[in-house]
Parts: structure tokens; sequence; C-alpha cells
């Protein structure tokens, strides 16, 4: 019962994500061009809502749906990991027209070759787990 209530919210997202256009390659390419509010729109409210949520989630210390305490661990800080990870996320994103949630919804709109791009970034995160431990941090 668990699984169908994640896979209905996935639904939600996805159907959110393409109704907004937060999915649209232009949507996307007016963002990085400075054309238009609509994409930082978006994201500036997820970003409020996340901020809201997991502030929530400490202040309240609430549990997941099994019952268990959420634990949010501190982030490490260092410039090197977000400045080199950022510019390869942006450029990613930027080459694409998507970032890593909207690939399914494209896929799921019809947008076939978006497969090719699912499975570079299912590549990548493999061998980001293999040379993990190899990596300064």
């Amino acid at each position: 019962m668990k699984n169908i209530i994640y896979i209905l919210l996935g639904v939600l997202f996805g159907i959110t994500m393409y109704k907004s256009e937060t999915a649209s390659w232009f949507r996307i390419y007016e963002m990085f061009m400075f054309q238009s509010f609509h994409m930082y729109g978006f994201i500036g409210s997820a970003l409020v809502v996340g901020l809201i949520g997991v502030q929530l989630i400490k202040k309240k210390k609430l549990k997941n749906i099994d019952g268990e305490k959420i634990i949010i661990e501190n982030k490490k800080y260092s410039i090197t990991r977000y400045l080199v990870g950022g510019i390869l996320f942006g450029l990613g994103w930027a080459l694409v027209g998507a970032c890593p949630g909207p690939l399914f919804v494209l896929l799921g709109s019809g947008v076939y070759s978006i497969l090719i791009v699912i499975l570079g970034a299912l590549l990548g995160t493999y061998l980001y787990g293999i040379i993990k431990k190899y990596i300064p941090h």
C-alpha cells in the first residue's frame, strides 16, 4: 500500500511539472537566457516549501511513514565539492535542457530520445559510486 502512495505522489509531481511547463526545454532555455521569470518562480517556491518542510521536520522531530525518526545530517561544507559539482550539474542541465526531475516526465510525455540522457545519468551515477572513495572531499 505504501508503494502505491509513492507512485501516486510521483505521478502527481510529474503531472504538475508537465502542466506548469517546468519540463519544457524552451522554459529552461528562457531561464538560462534570463528572458523569463517562470522557472525562477517555480524553483524559488519549491525552495521555500522545502526549507519550511525541513525546519518543521527538525523542530517537531517528525517521523517517517514507518514511524522512525527522520534524521537530517548536517552537510560537510567544501568549496571545491560544491563548485565542481554545481558546474557539472549546471552544464549538464544546460546541455540537455532538463535537470534530473523532468527526465522521466519528458519520457512519460513521449520524448523517447530522453532515454539516452537517462541512461547517461544512470551510468554517471554508477561511475560516481565507484570512484567516490578516491575523490578528495
